[in-house]
Parts: structure tokens; C-alpha cells; sequence
């Protein structure tokens, strides 16, 4: 197959890039910054097969450009978006201008070029839905989006939606819950997982609100059962990805702790989050069913590894607390 995925260079989007390829699929990637491997449009290619491109999707001229230059593709996974509640609302314009406008230039070209798409939608989308979520509820019921993350998100499966009414594109759409693990890079607005080890790791105090619940999903774990997808292609599908243990982030710090050996006062308990979902139950069985999607280690387990990577990443001089090792 050939296939592009549009943020080549976020969290989910390398480990994709990475399994599809070892899977044997010809992958080209695309991404805001430079690369070592990148093609030039306008002046000569230095590598024999570039297999990136620069490009930003909200721009239609860049993303046209990848998909004329580089393809044609069987399949396109679109990864490329601004990610979490706190970043849209510190970056709003920059949300909705890759998401909202990124993803209907993607639309557009699919129109054109017939190419199938698996979109990264959020759990956002469920608000704070009390009951099991499952991937029906949408369309039962009328959610409150809570912030402008969520409304983006559920714009894209919307915009698909008429697409494929319109046009007959063919998308499937996953909905992605707390996934972590190693090759998610620290930033404040990363996931809760990510910001607690790295101030764990660092001596920094972070913050606990409590009332809330998750489940977490391994890195690896996600990015191998939405490759399976092109071998299972379901157009009109929507998957949950998951995991099967839920936890309170409470019970996330405390591991946490446990793993790194840090000092428990570092972590600071406060209450419910404002513009917060309080508790995500999720139904995997699709995933399961259709994609063979599983959890590879316990939340402790995971975390231990992802630990163990941000101390080689980031050059800390402290160790495991265990001398267990796990394949990644």
C-alpha cells in the first residue's frame, strides 16, 4: 500500500510511520518543520527517495502539493492536529485553523483523488457523557462539547460525514483515549501521563485534580491497532482506542510515585478540573473485534518503560527502581 500520514512528526503519527513500515507499506510522512529526508520542490532532493515532506495542512496549496508530488496513496492517516483542551484555548486560532480548515482541505482532496482516510478524532468528543462510551452515543444523543478542542474534533467526523454523504468518500474515524508511553516528548499541554513522570523525573511539584478517571493506553499499543486498519478497511467505521483498566488520576500519581521514587509531596491535590471531562468508561469492542486491539502492559508496567525512555532522552542521572526490562 501506499499511504501518507499527515503529522508524521507528533506522537502517534512517528509510531504509526514506523509500524507501517515495518509492516511493508511504501509511507511517506508530512509535517510542519525541516527534515533530513525531506523533498524539495523547488531545488534539488539530496536523498534518493525522499520520504517527507514539509507541509502545513491548513494550508491547501502545501498539502495539495505533497499529495501531486508524492503520491498517488491508497490511504491517508491524518494525524495532523492541534492537540488538547489547554492548548486550544491558549492557541484558538491555531486550532481551528489546522483542524477545522486543515482537515477539510484533506476532505477536499479526497474528493478528488478517491483515496481512502482514517481520521484522529478524540474521546473530547464525548463531553462529560456519565454512561459507557461507546461510539454509537453520538449519534443517540446530543453532546455538550466542553471546549474548543472537543468542537474541533467533532467538526472533523461531522465534515466527514457530509463528505461521504455528498461525495462518496470512503473514511474511517478512531477515537483516541489518554494514550502514552515513550516517544511522547514533554510539553505542559501534553497528556496527564507525560506531565506527571516528567515532574516526577525532575523534582517538579505537579497537580492532582481529583474526582476525575481514565483509562490509559499504551503507545505501541495504539499506533499497532490503527495500522491494522488498511487490512480491515470498514468505511463509515468509528473505533474507540482504549484501554480496559480504568483508573483515577489519583491512583496515575501514585504509580507514578512508586515508579520514580520521587518525594510525595511534589504532588499538589486540588479539586475537579474546570472544562473537564470527570470520568471516560469506554467500550473497546470494535476495536477488539475488528481490529485485534489489545493492552500489552499494566498502567504500572508502561509507565515504568516510558520512564526509563525520558531518562535516556532526557540525559537524567537517576535509575529505575526496578531492573525489569520490557520490548517496546
Amino acid at each position: 500500500m501506499r499511504i501518507l500520514v499527515t503529522g508524521g512528526l507528533g506522537t502517534v503519527g512517528a509510531g504509526l510511520v514506523s509500524e507501517l513500515r515495518k509492516r511493508g507499506h511504501h509511507v511517506v510522512s508530512c509535517d510542519g518543520a525541516h527534515q533530513s529526508d525531506e523533498v524539495g520542490f523547488s531545488v534539488q532532493t539530496d536523498v534518493s527517495q525522499p520520504l517527507y515532506a514539509r507541509c502545513d495542512v491548513g494550508e491547501f496549496r502545501q498539502i495539495e502539493r505533497v499529495m501531486e508530488s508524492l503520491g498517488p496513496f491508497d490511504y491517508i492517516y491524518h494525524c495532523a492536529a492541534e492537540f488538547g483542551r489547554w492548548n486550544g484555548e491558549d492557541f484558538y486560532e491555531t486550532l481551528w485553523r489546522t483542524n477545522a480548515v486543515g482537515t477539510k482541505n484533506v476532505i477536499r482532496l479526497q474528493e478528488r483523488l478517491k483515496f481512502r482516510l482514517i481520521h484522529f478524532s478524540s474521546s473530547e468528543v464525548y463531553g462529560d457523557w456519565p454512561d459507557l462510551m461507546v461510539e454509537t452515543v453520538m449519534d443517540d444523543y446530543e453532546i455538550k462539547q466542553m471546549n474548543d478542542y472537543a468542537m474541533t474534533k467533532w467538526v472533523n467526523e461531522m465534515q466527514i460525514r457530509n463528505s461521504a454523504h455528498q461525495y462518496s468518500t470512503e473514511s474511517v474515524i478512531v477515537r483516541l483515549f489518554n494514550t502514552y508511553g515513550p516517544g511522547e516528548y514533554y510539553s505542559p499541554y501534553r497528556s496527564v501521563n507525560c506531565r506527571f513522570l516528567y515532574c516526577a523525573l525532575n523534582g517538579l511539584p505537579w497537580t492532582v485534580f481529583r474526582g476525575h478517571s481514565r483509562t490509559s493506553t499504551y503507545l505501541a499499543d495504539t499506533v499497532r491497532t490503527v495500522a491494522t486498519i488498511v487490512d480491515n478497511f470498514k468505511p463509515g467505521e468509528t473505533y474507540n482506542i482504549g484501554g480496559n483498566c480504568q483508573h483515577t488520576i489519583e491512583e496515575l500519581s501514585d504509580v507514578i510515585l512508586k515508579v520514580t521514587g520521587a518525594d510525595p509531596s511534589l504532588a499538589v491535590y486540588r479539586d475537579s478540573e474546570i472544562l473537564t471531562t470527570r470520568h471516560k468508561r469506554v467500550d473497546v469492542s470494535k476495536a477488539l473485534r475488528d481490529l485485534s486491539h489489545k493492552d500489552t502492559y499494566s498502567l504500572e508496567d508502561g509507565i515504568r518503560i516510558t520512564a526509563d525512555w525520558m531518562r535516556r532522552v532526557y540525559d537524567l542521572k537517576t535509575h529505575s527502581l526496578a531492573a525489569t526490562t520490557f520490548e517496546t
